[in-house]
């Protein structure tokens, strides 16, 4: 991954406030060309230090009114590949981690109710070969969600 310098965080700064923001607003703030902007986004784009963009949606306004955490423990730790790709096909899974510690993976999910979550983990997650256990942490309310902080990045000089 490629080093950014201090243009380049003053630019992420900007943009993971507001990812809508026009690029000819944040090239006022930075005092450089919107071209330059433009060309400075794609680098970090191309070197992988902007993963993605856009919107983000509130599952609850779609009727999805549960999140819950998942650890998942695995037969052996080397089928994560295989089990993940089958987690994958779980629409309502938005995150799956291979972890160290108590559990071999970590799913975040999402579901319309508790019945909903039931018939997600009985007939789809704790169907997948080699899952053998599961434990659920139910999320009761979101305090914070951010992006990580851009002042403490090295930057190359």
């Amino acid at each position: 991954m490629g080093k950014i310098d201090n243009l380049d965080k003053q630019i992420l700064e900007i943009i993971t406030k507001n990812a809508r923001i026009p690029f000819k607003d944040v090239a006022a703030e930075c005092g450089v060309s919107r071209a330059a902007i433009h060309q400075r986004v794609q680098r970090m784009i191309d070197l992988n230090i902007i993963v993605s963009s856009g919107y983000h949606v509130n599952p609850k306004s779609l009727g999805y009114r549960t999140c819950t955490y998942i650890g998942v423990k695995l037969e052996k730790g080397s089928m994560y590949k295989n089990v993940g790709a089958e987690l994958e096909n779980i629409p309502e899974i938005v995150e799956c981690h291979f972890t160290t510690g108590p559990y071999t993976m970590l799913v975040k999910l999402y579901a319309k109710d508790n019945e909903h979550l039931m018939d997600l983990l009985n007939n789809k997650i704790q169907e997948i070969k080699g899952v053998t256990a599961t434990e659920t942490l139910i999320s009761l309310d979101l305090h914070f969600m951010r992006e990580i902080p851009i002042q403490n990045v090295s930057t190359t000089k």
